[in-house]
């Protein structure tokens, strides 16, 4: 049977979820999961994307994702792959890890947004020990949503949602407290399962548009490193490496292009290079001061005509 498409929306809200196929778990150790949080993270700094909320658990794992006008699709299929081809290589395994494609599906109204916040929330109620303090379980959003511990992943925006109980950070953890403990998980499920709002929900903030022109990032890229734009289309020279990460890079995230559209632009070069030097320029984002800001500062300037 053929697959059905994707639903995205530009600027959506996602709850998303990944599985392992069944006789594997996908977060075999906790560093597993610290590892895909790591990934996550770098990936939002590709992507810019924003994480309002999380629980990772032994064989699945939820999100809640705003693509901030990013493909929701992009996005996960980049991250999965990634962590799966690690995870193999850490466990000496081979062969799929994931059950199928990643589910998605759109927050439709604030009341569902909400509402999943707790479900998702509440998923450590089903592991030994912590049935009634899913608070203490770490690889779950909720201790920085109560204000237990600063987010230690780089990922989160839980104060958007927070929001929503009182513009008093203090008392608004308090009433979202109250709020999650008290959802009944039966009830919960039915809110999940059965939303059927029909006005789609979208967060208030700014959606990142993603339609800059290649050839202006080249220049902005050239400028801010200074090498002349020809040399960022000659590969294996080591004094263009930066230049072409943070180039590919900025192409990934702001022209929406997929590799094989950055192999064209940048010529002689494959998709796993691309995607090699995607990876490289995140990490000089963040190591190296000067570029930790460069998406936002090509933002900030994209009215420019570089020379």
């Amino acid at each position: 049977m053929a697959r059905s498409s994707r639903v995205k929306e530009d600027g959506a809200i996602y709850h998303v979820m990944i599985r392992s196929i069944s006789e594997i778990d996908l977060f075999k150790e906790d560093k597993d999961k610290v590892m895909y949080l790591n990934q996550m993270q770098k990936s939002m700094m590709m992507y810019k994307f924003k994480v309002y909320a999380y629980c990772i658990m032994t064989n699945h794992a939820h999100f809640i994702i705003n693509s901030n006008g990013a493909d929701i699709s992009k996005i996960m299929q980049g991250l999965n792959f990634k962590y799966a081809a690690n995870y193999n290589k850490i466990h000496n395994r081979h062969g799929h890890l994931f059950q199928d494609r990643f589910k998605s599906k759109i927050v439709k109204s604030q009341r569902y947004l909400t509402t999943l916040t707790a479900y998702i929330h509440n998923n450590p109620l089903k592991i030994n020990g912590y049935e009634k303090t899913p608070e203490n379980y770490k690889y779950s959003s909720l201790r920085v949503y109560l204000g237990v511990e600063k987010d230690k992943t780089g990922l989160l925006d839980e104060e958007y949602i927070i929001k929503f109980w009182g513009n008093n950070i203090e008392n608004a953890r308090k009433k979202y407290m109250k709020y999650v403990f008290v959802c009944d998980d039966e009830k919960l499920n039915k809110e999940i399962e059965f939303e059927n709002e029909n006005t789609e929900y979208r967060s208030e903030k700014v959606i990142l548009t993603r339609d800059f022109d290649a050839n202006k990032i080249m220049d902005f890229i050239a400028k801010e490193t200074g090498i002349k734009k020809i040399m960022l289309y000659i590969k294996n020279k080591k004094n263009t490496v930066k230049a072409r990460a943070l180039t590919a890079l900025l192409m990934r995230c702001l022209c929406d292009y997929k590799c094989k559209d950055i192999c064209k632009t940048l010529g002689n070069i494959t998709q796993s290079n691309v995607s090699r030097l995607c990876y490289i320029g995140v990490n000089i984002m963040l190591t190296n001061k000067k570029y930790e800001n460069i998406i936002e500062k090509f933002i900030s300037q994209k009215s420019l005509n570089f020379s």
